[in-house]
């Protein structure tokens, strides 16, 4: 039912065909992130359409709407949303971190600012985390929800997922060396915890490593993590970008080669490049859709601002040799136009030009991996790509 396969080596960089119950991802393969069962202004017809057989969504925020219990209803996932691929759920562990720690401090999955300079925000945090699971205060109504492991996982189970991953603690770069090791002890045994509430055989389950900003905290979760039978592996945590790199040297030779490597959270194209080089096989993110929303759009030359005003006349299309909706029919001048009118057109051409991007952008590195050019098709595009 699950079958990961290597077929082309590069380094550490890898080529794989992953089969699934519904349908082969090749890897490496970016996952979009369709929160709340869409991608906001698209719908799944647009995401087929694009190239993409595989989405990701949010078990925290299905959780709460529209509750896991309709959606098995409704036949699952796949039936709900009429999406026939591949899906991916989160555990909610990211929310652990978001809702926590994240909205105290104002840091996201990747920071840019020191530990030294991070000071609590006035916002509070929404959870409280005890070893045997996670308080959250809904952000919809303020209703508190105790999520333990094996609720995470009995969602998971009625979502329907493919791909499912086990309920871990999501830290922060506030937490101290001391909290993450106790931290680390607990998402531990939530991961033995999950591996017991598992039953669904049509799905496969994988183990989050942890660990934050620590050598010796990431091999010791990636020793233990990888010794447990999951199908595969998430590595997560809160760091700064230089800090992402290192983990994922400290982690990823210490998991079994044979299984899928999921990096959580990760989207942003200079990281891609980095990730794949070191061996991880799939990406999620929002940071595509979300950019594409508020008119910021990838282009070989790097990110187009398409609000700036020197775009107000321009006739060109975003990109000449893009084959996408926005491009082959649009000018910047009238996706200019839809943004300062605030019009959602505007939204749904950028998601869709940037998700094309993403697409043409994997399917280009398996190509260069395959013919082994990975290292110079990485300096060319980086060198353009500002």
């Amino acid at each position: 039912m699950f079958n990961f396969k290597i077929t082309k080596k590069l380094g550490r960089a890898r080529v794989a065909r992953y089969k699934t119950p519904h349908g082969v991802i090749l890897t490496p393969a970016f996952i979009p992130v369709a929160t709340k069962a869409t991608i906001k202004t698209l719908d799944s017809n647009d995401v087929r359409k694009i190239g993409f057989n595989s989405i990701l969504a949010n078990t925290y925020h299905l959780m709460l709407q529209p509750g896991a219990d309709l959606v098995k209803k409704m036949g699952g996932l796949h039936s709900f949303m009429n999406w026939q691929g591949p899906i991916f759920t989160d555990s909610g562990g990211y929310q652990v971190f978001s809702l926590g720690k994240g909205l105290a401090y104002g840091v996201s999955k990747v920071h840019k600012k020191t530990v030294g300079s991070l000071a609590p925000y006035s916002k509070k945090s929404l959870v409280k985390i005890t070893d045997n699971g996670v308080e959250f205060r809904s952000h919809l109504d303020g209703k508190k929800i105790f999520l333990r492991p094996e609720d995470s996982i009995r969602i998971q189970e009625k979502l329907g997922a493919d791909i499912i991953f086990a309920f871990d603690e999501c830290t922060s770069p506030t937490d101290s060396r001391a909290y993450l090791e106790k931290s680390l002890e607990r998402t531990h045994k939530w991961a033995e915890r999950c591996l017991r509430a598992h039953e669904r055989k049509d799905q496969s389950l994988f183990g989050i490593v942890q660990g934050g900003d620590y050598k010796a905290l990431r091999q010791a979760s990636a020793r233990f993590i990888g010794s447990l039978p999951f199908g595969g592996f998430g590595i997560g945590g809160s760091f700064g970008k230089k800090e992402m790199l290192k983990v994922l040297d400290w982690t990823i030779p210490f998991l079994p080669e044979e299984k899928p490597r999921h990096m959580l959270g990760i989207g942003v194209i200079e990281d891609i490049f980095e990730a794949v080089e070191r061996g991880v096989d799939t990406f999620d993110c929002v940071e595509p859709t979300r950019l594409g929303r508020h008119g910021t759009l990838f282009t070989k030359t790097g990110r187009m601002r398409i609000l700036s005003a020197k775009y107000r006349a321009d006739k060109k299309p975003i990109e000449a040799d893009c084959n996408c909706e926005l491009c082959a029919n649009y000018s910047r001048s009238y996706l200019h136009h839809l943004f300062k009118a605030n019009e959602i057109l505007g939204m749904r051409l950028a998601t869709i030009h940037n998700l094309t991007f993403m697409h043409n952008l994997m399917e280009n590195i398996r190509k260069s991996i395959n013919n082994g050019k990975f290292t110079s098709f990485k300096s060319q595009f980086l060198r353009k790509f500002r």
